[in-house]
């Protein structure tokens, strides 16, 4: 057990005596190693001040700019693209409700008019802002209306969300058009990523049931089997299990 040396205390005896050198010669060191330490790390920081300060600017540097970015660029630029898409979203609105003229509204959605940005102009001129993000969904599904469908493809696979509806719809919207296109394949990979999407009452079994029904058109019985049967185990009351016996039937038969 260490003896600690008190002010004042003497050693009792030679031993005691010897074992309080040895202590303070051991701290001793201890200290002089410490000391050596500090002062080793002290002159690393020295000769390297200009470095270690250079770092410090840059980081400070960064933060600053990208604070700045974002609130002098990016946020001025996302509210003038907010702006500028109300216009076009307009006649998107209109054509989807209306018969008649879609098409007509449908091309003034895209391409603007009396001097105001379209849809493509504003995917052009305000990249990588929201706006630009959504208007490209609304450019893609404008496009499907206008059966041009390889640009609806474009415009729909570059649109990013995490909305549990719009996701699935737009993945679906594109296995639409590739069936226009006749590429079924292409399409079924498309159902089955928008079923991957989200879980809902409304595009699930829609897009089981497309699935299914191309997946007959691939002779890919059993991968129908299993769509058109979840829409009857899992959503017997939507509009598409009224009538999945008949496509379940067809799946087992091959007719």
């Amino acid at each position: 057990m260490a003896t600690y040396k008190k002010r004042g205390y003497k050693p009792k005896n030679k031993a005691e005596e010897h074992e309080l050198d040895v202590h303070g010669s051991t701290t001793a060191e201890v200290f002089s190693t410490l000391d050596s330490s500090a002062s080793k790390t002290e002159q690393w920081v020295a000769r390297n001040q200009n470095y270690i300060l250079g770092i410090i600017g840059i980081v400070a540097v960064s933060v600053l700019a990208y604070l700045g970015y974002q609130q002098f660029i990016q946020e001025p630029r996302e509210e003038s693209a907010s702006n500028e898409l109300f216009y076009p979203l307009q006649y998107f609105s209109q054509a989807q409700q209306s018969g008649v003229q879609a098409d007509s509204l449908y091309t003034l959605a895209l391409e603007g008019a009396e001097g105001k940005y379209g849809l493509l102009d504003i995917v052009d001129e305000y990249s990588g802002t929201k706006a630009a993000n959504l208007a490209r969904y609304a450019a893609g599904i404008s496009y499907m209306k206008l059966n041009q469908y390889q640009e609806a493809i474009s415009y729909l696979e570059d649109f990013k969300t995490d909305d549990a509806m719009l996701g699935p719809v737009s993945l679906g919207n594109i296995g639409d058009a590739f069936v226009q296109l006749e590429q079924y394949e292409d399409a079924l990979r498309y159902y089955e990523r928008a079923l991957a999407e989200d879980s809902n009452d409304f595009t699930t079994p829609l897009y089981l049931q497309k699935a299914g029904v191309t997946a007959l058109e691939l002779g890919q019985k059993e991968k129908a089997l299993k769509h058109f049967t979840r829409i009857k185990e899992s959503y017997p009351q939507s509009a598409q299990g009224s009538g999945v016996d008949a496509f379940i039937g067809m799946a087992k038969t091959g007719n």
